[in-house]
């Protein structure tokens, strides 16, 4: 009852600006902010781990595990998940979570082999001297995926990690998943065994990230890690990068609904709940032009939130990071958005084909208000793991060509050595390459003579 009643005496208000305040850009400024600098005593204490893991491999692992994750385990065969317990967990879980699986699986999977067409084939074209010029492209040999499995566990994240990754052609895919106190998550466990993951190991952490960049006795250094975590994980991967690829330093989860007022505000309030209950750093952010539709989404904030089984994450995260603001039209609203290239961005109007191609940095756009963002997270097709804190500016979602890598062909002719071989000896001479220039020269025919 205790509990009930605290939720019921929650109160969320995101931050109210309007843009046409003199003290917006201030305000929005410092809403935006958010530090992504990791504590000093991590930092320190993921160095360690990543030595210890790098000199004595799985006996580092299994103590970091024991101490982390709680766990009584005598050897690596305890953190070992074979293929028949994935096949296992599968069929243990209730028929509804099989059919969920292996539906929004097959979503993903034809979304990314769509990609993998448009994007990661192979190509080449000869030129008119008999020259050929291409792009070889071929799938890495092995990446981990990371899986969180402290205070929640999420088998959507095996789905979008491993899925893409066996659509690319990756050999062998590894995956991480803490397992703290020895409960594993049923459903995790048979996502793996949907998305064709290779071998499961129940560690986590920094000594995890540790053993996929350097490989222990039992297991195998991958090419790649990829997957979220917590702020060890982070710390983790972006130390190891350069000894193996990661995907991204993911922040903070955050959605943007842009709203002309015509989508039911409950719809609108329980999109920006959607995001706030993963942290209380999480940022939801609306913009509409009609200041009577924001009155309403905050009085359905009021009325939902206590409603909520994380209330208190809720409401922690729309009072400190939330924001409804008011703009002056649809047009300046995609302008804001662009400056805040958010995460998730939603078109929440009557006609979103309009503003979209007016936004141009985000990291999913969902468009029509029956379009929620977790549709996306789940089940829609497109990868769920998006650049965060404005990072889309720059970067992208995962996708198949983050487990590919490109080669460049050059096959070059007789004739096109003559014509090639002038001007990159005329170009090494002038950087000072003699070597360079005269490798080019010497494939000159004896009536072109080398250059001087």
């Amino acid at each position: 009852m205790q509990k009930e009643n605290n939720a019921n005496n929650l109160i969320a208000h995101p931050l109210r600006l309007n843009t046409q305040s003199a003290d917006f850009e201030e305000a929005f400024k410092a809403r935006l902010h958010w530090s992504a600098s990791t504590d000093f005593e991590i930092e320190e204490r993921v160095s360690i781990i990543l030595s210890e893991v790098q000199a004595r491999g799985d006996q580092a692992v299994l103590e970091y595990t024991k101490a982390y994750d709680r766990l009584s385990v005598n050897s690596m065969d305890d953190l070992t998940l074979s293929h028949f317990m994935l096949e296992e967990a599968f069929n243990s879980i209730p028929k509804e979570q099989r059919e969920a699986l292996v539906h929004a699986s097959g979503r993903i999977r034809s979304y990314h082999e769509a990609q993998k067409k448009a994007s990661g084939e192979s190509w080449s074209y000869t030129d008119e001297q008999g020259t050929l010029l291409g792009q070889k492209v071929t799938p890495l040999d092995r990446v981990g995926i990371y899986v969180p499995g402290g205070l929640a566990a999420y088998p959507s994240s095996v789905l979008m990690n491993a899925v893409p990754a066996r659509v690319a052609g990756v050999g062998e895919i590894i995956m991480v998943v803490p397992t703290p106190q020895g409960k594993r998550n049923q459903l995790v466990l048979a996502a793996a065994h949907v998305s064709g993951v290779t071998k499961v190991f129940t560690i986590g952490g920094a000594q995890a990230v540790a053993a996929l960049a350097y490989g222990t006795q039992t297991i195998p250094g991958v090419d790649k890690i990829t997957g979220p975590g917590n702020a060890y994980v982070a710390s983790a991967k972006r130390r190891v990068f350069g000894k193996v690829g990661i995907d991204m330093i993911a922040g903070p989860s955050e959605i943007l609904v842009i709203a002309d007022g015509s989508t039911p505000p409950d719809w609108v309030a329980m999109d920006l709940f959607s995001q706030a209950e993963h942290d209380e750093l999480a940022q939801s952010i609306l913009l509409c032009p009609d200041a009577d539709y924001l009155d309403r989404v905050q009085n359905e904030i009021n009325r939902l939130l206590p409603q909520m089984e994380r209330a208190q994450i809720i409401a922690k995260s729309l009072n400190n990071r939330g924001a409804l603001i008011l703009t002056k039209s649809m047009q300046e609203a995609c302008e804001i958005s662009n400056r805040i290239a958010p995460e998730h961005l939603e078109i929440s109007s009557r006609n979103p084909q309009e503003w979209e191609p007016k936004l141009v940095h985000a990291g999913a756009i969902f468009m029509g208000a029956y379009t929620s963002e977790s549709l996306g997270d789940y089940c829609a097709g497109p990868n769920h793991v998006l650049p965060t804190s404005g990072t889309a500016r720059f970067s992208s979602p995962l996708g198949v060509y983050d487990f590919q890598k490109r080669s460049s062909l050059i096959r070059v002719s007789e004739q096109g050595a003559q014509s090639l071989g002038a001007i990159a000896s005329v170009l090494a001479r002038g950087e000072g390459l003699q070597a360079h220039a005269l490798a080019a020269e010497m494939r000159l025919s004896p009536e072109r003579g080398a250059l001087s």
